[in-house]
């Protein structure tokens, strides 16, 4: 059998395949159908300083190949995950990721010495949440406040620091750049592309925010081009998110330069996809004579 761990900022994940987050819960549903322990890792609920209820419905929209969600991060708090969920999960023998996410800076820094404290593995830091004091343009569209939300979060937690970033900006590698800069340790990408759809019958958009995120396969494409653009600007790991559903999709992630990958949207129509992702890239791997899966890393050969 090939050896299937990878290293993201130091900390070493026994295969590739991570529950995205807003697509997982904490993982005790999905452990119903198999041990979580199977998983490289798990990035848990995107959580917020103070309890969230979340967005009015309808929160769900079908598009072709993939799904809006427009769920408004709806959470019981940083201080009810620590006390009640991540004692569970660090039981699992699975890498937990705390995802964070704010509408102010002072947000951010408030949970990440909560989070610098704590026992968790690793922080990803959700730079798509729209800065409320700035005018509500989200913090991860320019790389001034990439800069500053980062350089700030960093100051604050010496855990190894992921920032997660969004789609919806001119240049990506620009922003990537700007995280890398400013201390982060490891970048993911994509989260999710902002879309809509329209009740031809009421003329209303389908999703009471009008908007929201599209995931995904429809996404996917975009994805691994935006994933091999970041790979050939910084230095730091990637972790490869946006409509992987097979083991195909992961093994061309990573071969775009992705570290690790995130699955999300396949989870929700297959309980098993990730279970299922990691035995086909090990067997990708054995079949190929590939030693280690993350010599995978980077290797397209482009034109």
């Amino acid at each position: 059998m090939s050896d299937l761990r990878v290293n993201i900022a130091g900390v070493e994940l026994k295969n590739p395949v991570i529950a995205a987050s807003g697509t997982f819960g904490y993982g005790m549903e999905y452990n119903e159908f198999y041990p979580v322990s199977l998983l490289g890792g798990i990035s848990c609920k995107g959580t917020t300083l103070l309890e969230r209820k979340g967005n009015p419905p309808s929160r769900i929209a079908e598009t072709p190949s993939g799904m809006l969600n427009s769920v408004g991060l709806q959470n019981p708090g940083v201080d009810q995950f620590l006390s009640t969920y991540l004692p569970w999960l660090l039981q699992q023998d699975t890498v937990v990721i705390a995802n964070m996410a704010g509408s102010t800076l002072e947000d951010y820094c408030a949970m990440a010495e909560k989070l610098d404290g704590s026992a968790v593995h690793m922080v990803e830091l959700n730079i798509s949440c729209p800065n409320v004091k700035e005018g509500g343009a989200s913090f991860g569209t320019s790389c001034h406040s990439v800069e500053q939300v980062t350089a700030e979060v960093r100051r604050r937690c010496r855990k190894p620091l992921i920032v997660k970033l969004t789609p919806n900006v001119t240049s990506i590698g620009d922003i990537a750049q700007a995280a890398q800069d400013a201390g982060a340790d490891a970048l993911s990408l994509i989260n999710t592309l902002t879309g809509m759809r329209i009740d031809l019958r009421t003329r209303r958009p389908i999703l009471h925010n009008n908007t929201g995120g599209l995931s995904g396969p429809a996404v996917f494409p975009v994805a691994v081009r935006m994933v091999r653009e970041v790979y050939k600007r910084v230095k730091i790991p990637l972790i490869g998110i946006g409509g992987i559903s097979a083991w195909e999709d992961a093994a061309e992630m990573m071969m775009a330069g992705a570290s690790a990958v995130q699955v999300g949207t396949a989870n929700f129509h297959d309980p098993m996809a990730m279970p299922k992702i990691i035995e086909g890239l090990d067997r990708f791997a054995d079949q190929n004579r590939i030693g280690s899966i993350a010599e995978l890393t980077g290797t397209v050969r482009e034109w």
